[in-house]
């Protein structure tokens, strides 16, 4: 017996079909079907028994095939809702559509059988999935380890993910991939000139630091990510609300989400020469925090006037954006969660990103949709620059008015960006509020597999 035959066959079925029941289901598997009144709505699944009392079959609805929006990603419903076994996808339903729908069906199911458990014991069992022939399984699991690798460093709270667990974290993913990590770390970010982490994370008793890693061949093309590494905010003086602070474990989640796409980069082994920089800091209350009103020194040399401290992001993100600017990369990417305006915007799903190159913006567009990881372009609008305006210094770091707080984000962070021969910024919210197909409720993974895409249709040789 082969070892597919062991296993259960997923029968993907659609609503508009002419049956819900395939052809090859038995007689009693087919009554059985029509009986409970399985009609294939989307996340439907119908498990037709056997005469020993084992599952013969599982019937899965995905709704009209005709629906130019259902997401191949439905599928991650399936590890969640299916009781312990082996199954395989039965290729010749309607799922065969192309090998992309299959490649994204068993991501899905990897996707979707993400736990975090690290403090709270799950005893339940995974079921199984063969693999179907012709998917890359080491793309699948590359892609599936990177976005649950972010995911787990966001779930994670801040008692147990400082600057010190961050960097440490970091060291890991550096000494598995062969790259070299330097760290810059307390009083000395001043003596290197990042005055900005320095003044944002000096408040707290886990010193900020700038931790810094390249891999890669020096003559490849230049590709920088910048994460942003928050690993708790308070607001700093100007205090959050406790309700605000609840979530506060994930405004690391650029740096959490920029480190799962490099994993996946160095696994990959893409032809680049790849640096991270992450700015790690916790944004706390003491006597010596950072004040709204006070002017900073950037990194650039631009001096900073300080709006509100509770958008300290930005300010550790330019000062890294600086240093990154300053070798000329080919593409300079960063990541942040950001600014409540995106998610006003867009909501929680739907990371807005921002860049002036046309070509990048329609690439990652494409791999957004191809890949069914949500992103939507947003304008780097000029008319709103003078929004940041100071009367004492070079620069405001927020908008002088309460509109398109997104936006002017972005516009400040483009302003330490100027010899980089292409730039994208993301505002991510790094969560999922609630639980949906391939995206289990908590810490998430947004942007990378879209971006993951780019440069490999890029890079790859």
């Amino acid at each position: 017996m082969s070892e597919q035959a062991k296993s259960t066959p997923i029968h993907f079925v659609a609503s508009d079909g002419e049956s819900h029941v395939p052809k090859a289901m038995s007689a009693a598997g087919t009554q059985w079907a029509e009986s409970t009144g399985f009609a294939a709505k989307e996340g439907e699944i119908c498990l037709i028994p056997s005469l020993d009392g084992s599952i013969e079959a599982v019937l899965f609805g995905i709704g009209k095939q005709s629906n130019p929006n259902r997401s191949p990603l439905l599928a991650g419903l399936l590890p969640v809702r299916l009781p312990e076994g082996r199954y395989h996808y039965v290729i010749e339903d309607v799922l065969a559509e192309d090998d992309q729908a299959l490649f994204l069906a068993v991501l899905a199911w990897h996707l979707g059988a993400y736990r975090f458990d690290r403090y709270k014991e799950n005893t339940k069992p995974m079921p199984e999935l063969d693999w179907p022939e012709g998917v890359d399984r080491e793309d699948v699991l590359r892609q599936a380890k990177g976005s649950n690798l972010a995911r787990d460093l966001i779930n994670i709270p801040a008692n147990d993910m400082g600057p010190d667990e961050l960097e440490a974290v970091t060291k890991g993913l550096v000494d598995t991939h062969g790259a070299i990590l330097t760290v810059i770390k307390g009083e000395a970010l001043l003596e290197h000139n990042f005055p900005m982490i320095h003044a944002v994370g000096r408040a707290s008793p886990r010193a900020p630091r700038l931790l810094d890693f390249v891999w890669g061949d020096e003559s490849a093309p230049k590709v920088t990510l910048v994460g942003k590494g928050v690993c708790f905010d308070t607001g700093g003086l100007d205090l959050k609300p406790s309700s605000s602070m609840l979530l506060m474990k994930k405004d690391m989640g650029g740096a959490a989400n920029v480190l799962g796409l490099a994993s996946m980069i160095m696994s990959a082994q893409l032809p680049v020469r790849l640096r991270v920089l992450i700015p790690a800091v916790e944004n706390a209350v003491s006597g010596n925090a950072f004040r709204p009103g006070d002017v900073l020194q950037s990194h650039k040399g631009l001096t900073v006037e300080i709006g509100n401290t509770d958008a300290e992001g930005r300010l550790v993100l330019a000062d890294a954006m600086a240093l990154a600017d300053e070798e000329e990369p080919e593409l300079m990417i960063d990541m942040a969660t950001l600014t409540g305006a995106a998610r006003v915007a867009l909501g929680p799903d739907l990371p807005p990103f921002y860049s002036d190159d046309a070509d990048l913006v329609a690439s990652l567009s494409a791999e957004s949709r191809s890949q069914w990881d949500p992103l939507w372009n947003m304008p780097l609008w000029p008319g709103y620059d003078g929004n940041l305006s100071s009367d004492i210094a070079d620069v405001n770091h927020i908008s002088t008015g309460g509109f398109a707080g997104s936006i002017t984000a972005a516009l400040f962070l483009r302003r330490f960006v100027d010899k980089s021969r292409s730039w994208v910024h993301f505002d991510i919210y790094g969560w999922a509020p609630a639980a949906q197909p391939a995206r289990p409720k908590g810490g998430e993974a947004q942007a990378i597999r879209a971006i993951y895409s780019h440069l490999k249709a890029k890079y790859a040789k």
